[in-house]
């Protein structure tokens, strides 16, 4: 049996390759609200939650004006990013319906809450929260019991917060 990886450690950063970092920008900043830390030319961006160095890499160094691999294919299937709290995750929903990006699917996990949509290049994304461990669904044995649940969109969408004025 092997050694499991210390129960702190955490997925940093994901870094994507896409066609058009402008596009890209648009959308992991324009619509999911990441801030842009730094731009490299025309060819990189590092996009951030906060004051993080970077959670979002994007690229064209081997995919300027490329397209998304086929069907069929390996590859990333999705990135996900974790919200603090469900009125965040409705806050996040708010922004997605707001641009007109059509919701791929959307799920009650038991442990999780989760939005699927596809950014521009189309790389799966999940936006999701965690539910607090003590309420995860469990089987008799006490075992995790995840379920895949449809989840309300409307009912989520009516617990965003207020926007501010723009």
């Amino acid at each position: 049996m092997t050694t499991p990886v210390h129960p702190a450690t955490r997925i940093g950063h994901v870094h994507l390759k896409v066609a058009d970092l402008d596009r890209a920008i648009a959308f992991y900043s324009g619509v999911l609200g990441f801030a842009l830390q730094q731009k490299f030319g025309t060819r990189a961006a590092f996009l951030a939650a906060g004051d993080y160095h970077h959670h979002i890499g994007l690229n064209t160094w081997e995919s300027l004006n490329g397209t998304p691999p086929p069907e069929g294919h390996t590859g990333l299937f999705h990135t996900a990013f974790l919200y603090p709290d469900r009125a965040q995750l409705a806050d996040a929903l708010r922004r997605v319906v707001d641009a007109g990006i059509p919701v791929e699917g959307a799920a009650d996990h038991g442990v999780s809450e989760a939005i699927y949509i596809s950014d521009p290049d189309g790389n799966g994304v999940e936006l999701y929260r965690d539910r607090a461990q003590a309420d995860w669904p469990r089987d008799a044995d006490g075992n995790l019991a995840m379920v895949n649940d449809p989840l309300d969109l409307e009912a989520l969408l009516a617990e965003a917060p207020a926007q501010a004025p723009r």
